[in-house]
């Protein structure tokens, strides 16, 4: 019988609101509020840099907040406003708290999730 190792949520968000998601400050704070809302435990500041400069299509921030239990990523779309976020773990998450605070800070018209527990 296989045990499960971590948990995995990926959220593909449609047409965030592109003030907030162009917003280092704004995505700042949301790293912030997310690690204590999901209970997790930062590891370092967060790494928040624009990427994809020369492709219009792609370029916006990119995200790596380090946690004790794995990492949570994200790429946001300065284009068309559409992001992604990963949040990795091998201790438990509420899922809920991440879409909450997701729409809080980012507003998308829609989030398509997956969630998968990972074990080798």
């Amino acid at each position: 019988m296989s045990k499960t190792w971590g948990y995995h949520l990926l959220l593909d968000c449609t047409a965030g609101d592109k003030e907030l998601i162009g917003s280092r400050e704004n995505i700042y704070n949301f790293i912030k509020e997310l690690v204590v809302v999901i209970d997790m435990t930062a590891f370092g500041e967060p790494w928040i840099e624009r990427f994809a400069t020369h492709a219009a299509d792609k370029a916006g921030y990119s995200l790596c907040q380090m946690i004790e239990t794995s990492n949570i990523t994200g790429h946001f779309c300065d284009n068309d406003g559409n992001f992604y976020i990963d949040v990795f773990s091998c201790k438990p998450f509420e899922n809920e708290l991440v879409f909450q605070t997701v729409e809080k800070y980012f507003k998308p018209q829609k989030i398509r999730h997956h969630y998968i527990s990972r074990d080798a």
